[in-house]
């Protein structure tokens, strides 16, 4: 059964952020903890400006010059097998697998 007891004011937090300041505000790097003084002058340099060519591109790389479209593709289970077979025996991504094929397909068709 659930107590329906106030909290007085000597059992508040001082301050209602202390509980999150304390437990939940534990900021990580790869598992690390960062202290706020890192992570403020990083928001200060944000804030001045960053120069593009400095910042790390992120993302997967362009298939070409321009942006790439997703297209899902349903196959069977067998077809699958095979695709991933094929992908493994020619080390390459299931993905590149079958842009290979599409590739073949409309230049035996050209």
């Amino acid at each position: 059964m659930m107590s329906t007891e106030l909290l007085s004011n000597s059992q508040l937090p001082v301050s209602p952020f202390s509980y999150y300041d304390k437990v939940m505000a534990k900021e990580t790097i790869n598992g690390v903890p960062v202290s706020d003084d890192p992570i403020e002058a990083w928001a200060d340099e944000a804030e001045r400006g960053l120069a593009v060519e400095q910042l790390r591109k992120r993302g997967r790389r362009p298939l070409a010059a321009g942006p790439s479209e997703v297209v899902p593709v349903r196959m069977d289970a067998t077809l699958l097998a095979g695709l991933a077979a094929r992908a493994d025996r020619d080390h390459i991504s299931r993905s590149e697998a079958i842009r290979a094929a599409v590739r073949a397909w409309l230049d035996a068709t050209a």
